[in-house]
């Protein structure tokens, strides 16, 4: 018989490497964007992005950015490329990081 607990902890460690990923992802984003389009990055505050002085209104302008798939209209192949693969793993790791809210709750439920 499969351990949930043993289950549950895997799900988690696939969910925080899959952040790791994406943390690594939206770096390598915003160095593109530094040398393509200086505006854009100063308008969602590349410089302090992951700074403790960064602005979060401006943060949630480029994550407003990727999901509306904005930059389907930019002119650097490059970084539409890195933008739509950081898309696909803000999506998997919401879900992951949702799966593994409702797999605690119920575990919490179970035991």
């Amino acid at each position: 018989m499969v351990n949930t607990v043993a289950l549950f902890w895997a799900l988690f460690v696939v969910c925080v490497v899959n952040m790791v990923r994406y943390y690594s992802s939206l770096r390598a984003l915003l160095v593109v964007l530094r040398g393509c389009d200086p505006l854009l990055y100063q308008y969602v505050d590349g410089a302090g992005f992951f700074t403790a002085h960064g602005q979060p209104s401006k943060q949630i302008r480029l994550v407003r950015y990727i999901y509306a798939q904005r930059y389907l209209d930019h002119h650097d192949d490059e970084f539409i490329r890195r933008c739509e693969r950081l898309r696909r793993q803000f999506m998997l790791t919401s879900a992951l990081c949702g799966l593994v809210v409702v797999c605690l709750v119920s575990l919490a439920v179970w035991y």
